[in-house]
């Protein structure tokens, strides 16, 4: 029985179902632990599990399999005025969980509304891209595990937006393709692969579906989606991107490899530094492959595929690279 395995919800004693961290643990933990939702984290191009703000284990594999329990309903957004420095990691200036106003507790806001914002102009940040920058957070579980721990995943606009490359489709490609099956696909009906694209500078995802769900599985999974973990897993807090560190125990995952102190720069915000001088009042610019512009006037979204079939024989074809 692997440590993830033990510690699951089913498998807890009913002395342990109501714990709270004793002074022991504390003492044991620096303390207090922080920040301690389970978190994966494509930096570098590596699928980690981070758990109180400390990588505590990295998966060898280019591709993960895991079943998406609940999603953000909108797009975050999320902008740091300096490049990043990993000798003085800060919070962000202004972020968005709604991807429409500032959050109420934003220290540093631009604008009162992303629309009407100049960071969300072509041109604000690094060549023809945009100072503050999409985000998609989803909650999942381990396709082998799916009773175990619910996990936030935030994915950066690379992984969200974009054509489809074959099978390779980028979260919103994915989302529609499952969504003209007949019957219709839910994302939280089926077991997701994961693969990273390798020919990509910066970490991005594609996405594919592997198998549906049995009965018993989708009756858990409904189950996860309604747990505070998962809400809390779709809502952005500072404390998940400024860098926070916190001690956590270490545990240790079927099939992957223990890791030592995580890196200063770990986690760090996906963000490209602003040009000298922001472009406020430049036209704005829509590219089919990059991430839609919050204007008025800003371009639909790529139209859903024409091509339908059933899953399960689309699948069948697919290879097990």
């Amino acid at each position: 029985m692997t440590n993830i395995t033990l510690f699951s919800s089913a498998n807890v004693p009913a002395f342990a179902r109501n714990n709270e961290l004793s002074d022991t643990a504390k003492a044991l933990t620096g303390g207090s632990v922080s920040n301690s939702a389970k978190r994966i984290s494509i930096k570098g191009g590596v699928f980690r599990l981070l758990a109180g703000g400390k990588e505590v284990a990295a998966i060898d594999d280019r591709h993960l399999e895991v079943v998406i329990v609940k999603a953000a309903p909108k797009l975050s957004r999320i902008f740091y005025a300096a490049a990043y420095d990993a000798e003085n990691i800060v919070p962000p200036d202004c972020w968005s969980n709604d991807g429409e106003r500032p959050d109420a507790s934003a220290e540093n806001k631009q604008s009162e509304t992303c629309m009407s914002c100049p960071k969300n102009i072509a041109g604000s940040g690094q060549g023809n891209s945009r100072a503050c920058r999409f985000q998609q957070r989803l909650a999942v579980v381990p396709a082998n595990n799916i009773a175990g721990d619910v996990m936030q995943l935030t994915l950066p606009a690379t992984s969200i937006f974009g054509k489809e490359e074959g099978d390779k489709r980028a979260l919103q490609a994915y989302a529609r393709y499952l969504a003209v099956q007949n019957p219709p696909v839910n994302p939280e009906q089926i077991v997701t692969e994961m693969r990273f694209d390798t020919k990509a500078e910066s970490p991005k995802l594609f996405f594919k579906p592997v198998r549906w769900l049995t009965d018993e599985e989708y009756e858990v999974i409904k189950a996860q989606g309604e747990t505070d973990e998962a809400k809390r897993a779709v809502v952005m807090t500072v404390a998940q991107s400024d860098g926070v560190r916190a001690n956590a125990p270490k545990m240790v995952l079927a099939g992957v490899r223990p890791m030592g102190e995580l890196t200063k720069e770990e986690d760090a915000p996906a963000y490209e530094p602003i040009a000298a001088k922001a472009k406020a009042k430049a036209k704005p610019v829509v590219d089919a492959d990059d991430e839609p512009e919050v204007r008025k006037d800003a371009a639909k979204p790529s139209a859903v595929p024409a091509k339908k079939g059933k899953l399960a024989d689309i699948v069948s074809d697919w290879d097990d690279e």
